[in-house]
C-alpha cells in the first residue's frame, strides 16, 4: 500500500455551485427556488481541502529553514502538532530490525526502541504488511491480546492507542511514522487523511535526506549512514552471539533481544557491548 497522500480525488469538486456540472443538466425549476439542505459530499470535500491546507501551511511553517537532518524530527512534531496524539517516531527498517530517526519526545523515543526491543508491536506489523497499524486500544480486547507484552509496556508508559503508517510506495517500505494517544480511541476518516499526508512528506524528507559528499559534508559520515552503523552493530553482535551459541540467525537475534528486555535494556545497547567483548552469550 503506497502511504504517500494521492493528489487526485475521487470526483472532482463541485465548481459551480449551482450544480450545472452534474449528470442530467441540474435540477429542474419549478417555481421560487428555496435553500435546501448542503450535500454531505460537497461538504466533505470542502473541509477536506481545508484540512490539507492546513497541514499543508503548518508543514511549510515547522520545516522553514530546517536543516535536512533536522527535518523529521520536526514532522513528528507536526503531527502531534495535527493531530490527537501526545507523541511521534520515524523509524527505518531493514530486515526486520527498526532503527529509531527522532522522536517528538523522550516517551515516544521508549516506545519505538520497545518495539525494536522486543521485534513486536504495530510499527513492525506495518512494515512487515506494507499497510497501516491502527491499535486503538492497548488496554484490553483485540489490540491488547495481538502483542500483549508491548500493550503492557505501553500503557505502563502512559500510551492507550498507536497508529503505525508504513512510509515508501506501493513497492518497498521503508520505515514506520508512528503516532502515540494517551487515551484508546479511533483516528476520523479526516486525522487519518492528515496523518498519511505527514507520511508522505515524511518519506520525501528521508530520500532527501544527505548521502555522501551532499550538503557539504564532504569527507564526513553522512547521518544515514551513522545510522547504518548502528544496524550493523546489531548484526555484528548477532553474528558472535550465531559462534557463541551455534544458533542461527533469527534465534541469536532473539536471544539479544530478550537479553536486552530481561535487563531493562535496549536491543542497541546490549549489541554494543557484545560487540566490545563486555557481554557474552553461553550455551545453556
Amino acid at each position: 500500500m503506497a502511504v504517500r497522500p494521492r493528489n487526485d480525488r475521487q470526483g472532482a469538486p463541485g465548481d459551480d455551485p449551482g450544480g450545472r456540472g452534474a449528470a442530467g443538466g441540474g435540477c429542474p425549476s419549478a417555481g421560487p427556488r428555496t435553500p435546501g439542505p448542503r450535500r454531505p459530499d460537497v461538504d466533505d470535500e470542502r473541509e477536506d481541502r481545508q484540512d490539507r491546507m492546513r497541514a499543508v501551511d503548518v508543514i511549510a511553517e515547522e520545516v522553514r529553514d530546517a536543516e535536512p537532518r533536522e527535518i523529521p524530527e520536526r514532522l513528528c512534531e507536526v503531527a502531534v502538532e495535527l493531530l490527537p496524539v501526545v507523541g511521534a517516531s520515524v523509524a527505518l527498517h531493514s530486515d526486520g530490525m527498526p532503527v529509531r530517526v527522532s522522536a517528538s519526545s523522550e516517551q515516544a523515543a521508549f516506545l519505538a526502541e520497545i518495539q525494536a526491543t522486543l521485534g513486536d508491536g504495530p510499527c513492525l506489523h506495518a512494515a512487515r504488511t506494507g499497510a497501516p497499524v491502527l491499535a486503538c486500544d492497548l488496554t484490553s480486547g483485540e489490540d491488547a491480546g495481538r502483542w500483549p507484552v508491548f500493550a503492557q509496556q505501553a500503557t505502563a508508559a502512559g500510551v492507550r492507542a498507536v497508529y503505525a503508517l508504513p512510509l515508501g510506495n506501493d513497492s518497498v517500505c521503508v520505515g514506520t511514522l508512528d503516532l502515540y494517544r494517551d487515551t484508546p480511541g479511533e483516528l476520523t476518516a479526516r486525522e487519518l487523511r492528515t496523518a498519511l499526508l505527514v507520511a508522505g512528506v515524511m518519506t520525501v524528507a528521508l530520500m532527501a535526506l544527505p548521502r555522501g559528499e551532499e550538503n557539504g559534508s564532504r569527507g564526513a559520515d553522512s547521518w544515514l549512514s551513522g545510522l547504518a552503523a548502528d544496524q550493523d552493530e546489531v548484526y555484528q553482535a548477532v553474528g558472535m552471539i550465531m559462534a557463541q551459541l551455534g544458533v542461527g540467525s533469527e534465534e541469536a537475534l532473539a536471544r539479544l533481544r530478550a537479553h536486552a528486555f530481561a535487563r531493562n535494556r535496549t536491543a542497541l545497547d546490549v549489541a554494543r557491548e557484545v560487540v566490545a567483548h563486555r557481554t557474552r552469550f553461553e550455551r545453556d
